[in-house]
């Protein structure tokens, strides 16, 4: 299939009410954020860095949300996903998003598929384990440590903060898309894939399912 050039594809905003970008409002509401991005089985990948990490992943965008001036720099990324451009002025997007938009751009992503427990485990040699550990950026900061020490697997209890969240990924640097993660919820486990098996390593994504 032939993707269109993402000039064809850009959607320039003027009412921060436009509900085209339904997926961007009140990002700074945690607690609203918290219910409707599982619901929705989306999350928000924040930054150039992240939003590449995010993609290397095999991850798949819904759509990307940007000021003007990031377009020529995220060329290649738009010009190969199929998906809407959402493009405003500073001003407006600051309206949808709650926050003022620096990092660039921002992408809503589809969260993966869940793998079971055993596939996440059967090669994992150094498993982390969070247990009620609430804080976004505490949760961003263990999977990043967890990178660092070459970390196998990350089990993360229900009571836990979502890794998923935009805080959560941002403050991971995205590390949160190499780190074989788990969710588990009324005794029930399920993790989230991130790509094709390696021949050396499975990488695997996770979910916190409430």
């Amino acid at each position: 299939m032939t993707v269109s050039s993402f000039e064809d594809r850009i959607v320039r905003l003027t009412d921060p009410k436009d509900p085209r970008v339904a997926d961007y409002t009140s990002l700074t509401d945690v607690a609203l954020r918290r219910k409707i991005e599982p619901e929705r089985g989306l999350y928000l990948a924040e930054s150039s860095k992240v939003l590449r990490r995010a993609l290397d992943a095999g991850h798949q965008p819904r759509s990307f949300f940007m000021a003007e001036k990031w377009l020529d720099d995220m060329r290649d990324i738009l010009n190969a996903y199929d998906v809407p451009v959402f493009v405003g002025s500073d001003d407006v997007l600051e309206h949808i998003t709650g926050f003022h938009l620096h990092r660039g751009a921002i992408a809503a992503m589809h969260r993966p598929a869940p793998l079971s427990l055993p596939d996440v485990l059967a090669s994992a040699r150094r498993v982390a384990i969070l247990e009620g550990i609430v804080d976004h950026t505490n949760v961003g900061a263990i999977f990043r440590s967890a990178a660092a020490l070459d970390v196998d697997a990350v089990l993360v209890t229900p009571r836990c903060a979502d890794p998923l969240y935009r805080r959560a990924v941002r403050v991971s640097m995205g590390t949160v898309f190499q780190v074989p993660g788990c969710g588990s919820t009324t005794g029930r486990q399920t993790c989230r894939s991130s790509r094709t098996p390696a021949s050396s390593r499975r990488h695997s994504r996770f979910r916190m399912m409430r």
